[in-house]
């Protein structure tokens, strides 16, 4: 059973520790950096991106998040946490800085604001799933490491992309029951 972290400074954490427990993993918070040492795999939840970034320097986890990105931990990131994952991004606010690992540029809040969130059904990695998108961005051009798992409306926007360990949608899997993208990044981790 692979342990796994959800990074607990802003966002959706106990819905991601009650999903990855479902998939299989033993979860726990991260607020600090002894407790990113203990943990094999990292989520990086939704919710705002420059406020996590903001309270990822207060608790000095930035650089070693970032450190444990580049030595390979496995990592995903959902909606602002695909955010914190790409190397680039565009439409942040002066100074905004990202862990990186995931050579995307991504654009923050791209399908609108609150008012125009929706929920879509699109194929991810192959699997039917439902998804939320709450204020969500998308990625407007990858690299060609990354695999693009699953596009959306309007336009086929890329919606879900794998750079090696590193895992990124602009959806929310936790606000839904369906365990299947976090499976699928319980698997990443066991395999690494």
């Amino acid at each position: 059973m692979p342990k796994i972290g959800v990074l607990a400074l802003q966002g959706d954490v106990r819905e991601h520790v009650h999903m990855l427990e479902e998939a299989g993993a033993q979860a726990t918070a991260v607020r600090r950096p002894a407790e990113l040492d203990a943990v094999e795999g990292l989520v990086i939840p939704g919710g705002e991106s420059t406020t996590i970034w903001k309270l990822a320097e207060i608790f000095d986890m930035l650089e070693p998040l970032r450190m444990r990105i580049k030595d390979g931990m496995p990592a995903y990131g959902s909606c602002a946490g695909m955010i914190m994952l790409a190397d680039r991004i565009q439409d942040g606010i002066d100074g905004q800085q990202t862990i990186g690992g995931i050579d995307m540029v991504v654009r923050r809040n791209a399908f609108g604001r609150q008012v125009d969130s929706f929920e879509s059904d699109l194929s991810f990695a192959g699997a039917d799933v439902h998804a939320v998108f709450i204020r969500a961005p998308w990625v407007e051009s990858v690299g060609s490491e990354v695999e693009v798992l699953a596009t959306a409306p309007p336009g086929d926007r890329i919606v879900a992309v794998r750079q090696g360990p590193l895992l990124a949608t602009s959806f929310h899997p936790e606000l839904t029951g369906d365990t299947r993208v976090h499976e699928y990044f319980v698997n990443m981790v066991r395999e690494l």
